[in-house]
């Protein structure tokens, strides 16, 4: 049975895809880019994982070659532009992952993209996570209460101490999130960007 893009796509694949929306690119700027984006806090890249990645996107057509160019003694450089079916695969994928809390790794790139979606999906989804977050977080502490009623001794229910806390913490900042996502003060969606001075000069040293 032949899986549906969505399904082989790894985190990388998604950060590419999603520097893909922006503009057309090669691959030596996509690695530099997401250098100095410090996105390498998400993933490991390296330039053989990045350009295998690529490839796999062009085979499975999310991605397509659109021109080649040779800077003076440089090797050649193949530029590379979203499909359409690239498009809709991405925005599918941060749907897909963004409400989830059983793959943190996941959760956290569908984050770092979650503005290529519009404000009120963006936000509807994390109201999803919320929830589930709720929940968890009251079995997790009520649990607590009572190994504490019964007598548990404490240095065994630390682990569970820190991920109680870890899930409050999280709450806390969903909600406060939520409020600045529902407000007008942050700009929000795929056409928020502004060509800055700041992302033009970023873009012009990663093709260098």
């Amino acid at each position: 049975m032949t899986k549906e893009p969505i399904d082989t796509l790894t985190p990388m694949g998604v950060m590419v895809l999603a520097l893909l929306r922006e503009s057309n690119m090669h691959p030596y700027e996509m690695v530099r880019l997401l250098r100095v984006r410090q996105d390498d806090r998400l993933v490991t890249i390296t330039n053989g994982t990045l350009y295998h990645t690529v490839a796999r996107l062009q085979r499975a057509g999310l991605i397509d070659e659109v021109g080649t160019d040779r800077d003076g003694n440089r090797p050649e450089r193949t530029t590379y532009t979203l499909t359409d079916a690239g498009r809709d695969t991405v925005v599918a994928w941060v749907r897909r992952e963004l409400p989830r809390i059983d793959r943190e790794t996941d959760f956290r790139i569908a984050l770092a993209e979650a503005h290529n979606l519009e404000r009120d999906d963006t936000a509807a989804l994390l109201r999803e996570r919320r929830a589930t977050l709720a929940a968890a977080h009251t079995v997790l502490r009520d649990g607590l209460h009572e190994a504490h009623a019964k007598g548990v001794p404490p240095q065994v229910l630390v682990e569970i101490e820190r991920e109680e806390a870890l899930l409050d913490a999280e709450l806390r900042w969903l909600d406060a999130f939520l409020l600045r996502l529902e407000g007008d003060d942050l700009p929000w969606g795929p056409d928020a960007f502004d060509d800055s001075d700041r992302y033009l000069a970023q873009r012009k040293a990663a093709q260098q």
